[in-house]
């Protein structure tokens, strides 16, 4: 049993209804610090197969739950949660470094309400039959089996439980891979999920590495639905390993989004929602960090932007008065700062940070601002996961909409206009899975989420998520069968 912030959390895998060992354990370093809080059980093969087989066993009687016992489960889960609130921001935080006041006032609510959400969906799930030539057809949604889900660290629990809830609301069984730098708050939710009465087998964590714990998962053919958020290389791999058993994937990576300010904007929304982009860290798929910024504008916008930026407090993310805590590891401290080197070494300049807090030491990034970096350069192009924006400018409409689509990815956009024709023609142009207008980060469980290009394939949500996680079946029934 390991203690993080004062909570006890079980370092051992979930697996049909148990805590189950493991003959060697990794390490859980805190981003706060960078000092060890945990010794966690490291999966490998032998742990897959185990915990895919206690979930194919749990699967029939599950399936066969009715929708409202179902439901009633998922309130219990989204119970549990709400109780232990506390508990599970303050373990998340010293996991994964993002602020403690974050986890209390929004993630870990929104962990409960993800179990509400798609337990009330649920029972609303339907389609109205429909008459061909005197024939009635009806839609059901058949759960699929075994879900491999694969989460990533910048939102653990959040993010993981807005795949296991549609799953689970389905009539599937789940086995979970957290990610290795941040297992914590997954051990947590499976003890609640046992406290709720969740049936033996129907939930099951398996921790440790990629290689050795994904790989396995990802290419088990027992395994009906894969979901995973992270990064492209590493949907590559899945998808690689998934294509010999043909199994379904829902996939939500990278993004590299545009913040569109156009002159007719309000400068005062317009640089709210640009230092937004600094949330986690910067440590969020969604950011839009490259600002694109009307040319007539842009002087006055970086003066109030580098103004209201200046004034955010890094530091210890426990404390109620951060604005920003530190990355997530080393190594990806290190890669953010290559980013940022490299820019400067190919001609951007930095109008605000550009390096490691020393002041602080530890894991700070320093919020940055870079402008002059060349047209197609990598800061421009390639997600750099940190608290780092790009700035350029525009000079028409077509030229705004050329460079908000010109990479790779497509997840999401933000538009800031006064202008509602301008909003609808530009926002029809976007190459993104979400766009936002004058606002950013508003997130409804109901609409479709997920990106284009490289960012992505499939939606999740509302039905989409049904859709995904079910074999959606049509039953035609002739007039003398009715």
């Amino acid at each position: 049993m390991a203690t993080v912030a004062g909570v006890a959390v079980e370092p051992g895998h979930w697996i049909g209804g148990e805590r189950v060992g493991a003959a060697d354990a990794f390490e859980d370093v805190s981003p706060i610090g960078e000092r060890p809080i945990a010794e966690i059980a490291r999966g490998g093969p032998d742990a897959v197969d185990t915990a895919v087989a206690a979930a194919r066993a749990a699967f029939p009687a599950w399936s066969r739950t009715s929708r409202e016992e179902r439901a009633r489960l998922l309130h219990a889960i989204a119970d549990g949660v709400d109780k232990r609130v506390e508990e599970l921001a303050q373990v998340e935080t010293a996991d994964n470094g993002a602020l403690i006041r974050s986890h209390r006032r929004g993630v870990m609510p929104r962990v409960a309400h993800n179990f509400r959400f798609f337990a009330d969906w649920l029972l609303n799930l339907g389609h109205d039959d429909f008459d061909t030539r005197g024939h009635a057809n009806h839609v059901s949604w058949d759960p699929a089996g075994v879900c491999a889900l694969i989460t990533p660290w910048n939102a653990p629990l959040m993010l993981a439980t807005w795949k296991i809830a549609p799953a689970l609301a389905a009539g599937n069984t789940v086995v979970l891979k957290p990610a290795e730098w941040t297992p914590l708050t997954a051990s947590l939710l499976a003890g609640i999920t046992a406290e709720a009465g969740l049936p033996d087998g129907v939930f099951n964590v398996v921790q440790g590495y990629g290689a050795e714990v994904g790989g396995p998962l990802t290419a088990h053919p027992d395994v009906r639905r894969i979901s995973f958020t992270g990064s492209v290389p590493t949907a590559k791999a899945i998808a690689a390993a998934a294509a010999p058993n043909l199994t379904p994937l829902s996939l939500e990576l990278g993004g590299k989004s545009p913040l569109l300010v156009f002159a007719d904007a309000d400068l005062d929304l317009a640089v709210d929602l640009a230092v937004e982009q600094y949330d986690n860290a910067g440590q969020v798929c969604l950011a839009a960090t490259r600002l694109l910024v009307e040319s007539s504008v842009a002087e006055e916008f970086t003066e109030r932007f580098l103004a209201k930026a200046a004034a955010l407090k890094q530091g210890d993310p426990r404390d109620e008065a951060t604005d920003i805590g530190p990355q997530i590891h080393r190594r990806h401290l290190e890669r953010v700062d290559g980013f940022v080197r490299r820019a400067k070494d190919a001609g951007a300049r930095a109008l605000l940070g550009g390096g490691p807090n020393e002041e602080l030491g530890g894991l700070y990034y320093r919020p940055t601002l870079l402008t002059g970096a060349p047209e197609g350069a990598e800061i421009l192009t390639e997600e750099v996961f940190g608290p780092v924006l790009t700035l350029q400018t525009f000079d028409t409409e077509e030229q705004a909409i050329a460079m908000a689509n010109g990479t790779r990815f497509g997840l999401a956009a933000t538009l800031a206009t006064g202008d509602p024709e301008r909003a609808r023609r530009v926002t029809s142009r976007l190459v993104a899975g979400t766009v936002w207008v004058n606002c950013f980060f508003v997130r409804d469980l109901r609409a479709p989420f997920g990106g284009a290009r490289e960012s992505g394939m499939g939606r999740e949500g509302g039905d989409w998520s049904f859709d995904f996680y079910c074999d959606v079946k049509n039953t035609v029934t002739a007039p003398w069968a009715r």
